[in-house]
């Protein structure tokens, strides 16, 4: 059975030390395993070739065979640059900032050699231009560097906007406050389920003050949902109506931490608090065409479907998405017939 000290997960001083998993973890800058970043590298040394091509080209049609010259030179090396990328990423990521900047332009000099090799074997007559090749390779390269250096930096302080939005939201006292009324209440006439609220209250707790991965199953996500929809299933009773719909095939399924339960907080919120009958949840996962689909369905009152909000937290949840799988991810929300419908798809492997 879990421990049910909810105080237990809170710090006994400001000076206590995190443990070792709790430390602030370095940016994994070289993670170039993503089909959105291998699809802009391409594009971009392509742009980079085609505008050479202009120099040394008299006509269109000169220009496109000089293109397609270099690509067959240029296009195995950017695809061998990303993939050494990818496969050292965990490597590079334990060097200081500089010794990765040098690291990948020696990564961009070789390939540019081995591009220049590649064509100097199509036409052997031609003199191999191998100090440019290393040269050009080396710019090209820093330029991937210092884009996946500004992803990488980009993708730290939204997580951590968004921890801090979720620390805050589990600590409202509104809500706390309720949860350990409702708790108060079960003591004496249910004393085991109201152990079994202190246990979620408590789960939660540990999720918004541990630091957590940049990544978490959808089954977990699903577990912590789970946890918070039992808690506030106390609180209103039948006037939440919660329906579950969900695929095995789709728990290992990765996302960003703490980035489903908000979600369904926010239905809570919008859905069942404002209605005196309440309002019916559906939570479905299902897998489809090699992605894990996630939809989350709330009938909304009159006058909220009617109110229209900022948004802000809809577009950390679509931002920390983009961060972690790029273009391979979807995410979309709206008010439809009465109901307010969230959909997230989500690569599998």
């Amino acid at each position: 059975m879990k421990n049910p000290e909810i105080l237990s997960v809170l710090p006994e001083s400001p000076d206590a030390v995190l443990p070792a998993h709790d430390m602030p973890r370095q940016a994994l800058v070289f993670d170039a395993c993503h089909a959105g970043v291998v699809l802009r590298a391409v594009l971009f040394v392509e742009l980079v070739l085609g505008a050479g091509a202009l120099f040394d080209a008299g006509t269109p049609l000169d220009w496109l065979v000089q293109v397609a010259f270099l690509t067959g030179g240029a296009l195995p090396a950017t695809l061998a640059w990303l993939i050494a990328a990818c496969s050292l990423k965990k490597i590079l990521a334990r060097l200081p900032e500089r010794a990765q900047w040098v690291c990948g332009m020696a990564l961009g000099a070789l390939a540019g050699l081995y591009a220049c090799a590649m064509l100097a074997l199509v036409e052997p007559e031609r003199a191999a231009p191998w100090f440019a090749s290393a040269a050009a390779g080396a710019l090209l390269s820093a330029a991937l560097v210092g884009a996946l250096m500004m992803r990488a930096r980009g993708r730290t302080p939204a997580a951590t906007t968004a921890r801090l939005a979720e620390l805050q939201s589990r600590i409202r006292p509104h809500f706390l406050f309720n949860t350990l009324n409702s708790a108060i209440a079960l003591v004496r006439a249910e004393p085991a389920r109201a152990e079994a609220l202190l246990e979620d209250l408590s789960e939660l707790f540990r999720h918004a003050l541990v630091e957590q991965d940049g990544a978490a199953t959808l089954g977990e996500e699903i577990a912590l949902a789970q946890r918070y929809l039992d808690i506030e299933q106390v609180r209103f009773g039948p006037r939440l109506r919660v329906n579950w719909s969900l695929d095995p095939a789709a728990v290992g399924a990765r996302l960003p931490p703490l980035l489903l339960q908000p979600l369904v907080e926010n239905a809570v919120k919008h859905g069942v608090e404002p209605s005196a009958t309440g309002s019916e949840l559906r939570i479905a996962t299902r897998v489809r065409n090699g992605q894990a689909i996630v939809d989350i369905t709330n009938t909304l009152p009159v006058a909220t479907a009617q109110r229209r909000g900022h948004g802000i937290a809809l577009r950390n949840v679509r931002d920390r998405l983009h961060l972690l799988h790029d273009v391979q991810c979807e995410f979309a929300a709206g008010t439809r017939d009465g109901l307010y419908h969230v959909r997230i798809a989500l690569p599998l492997a």
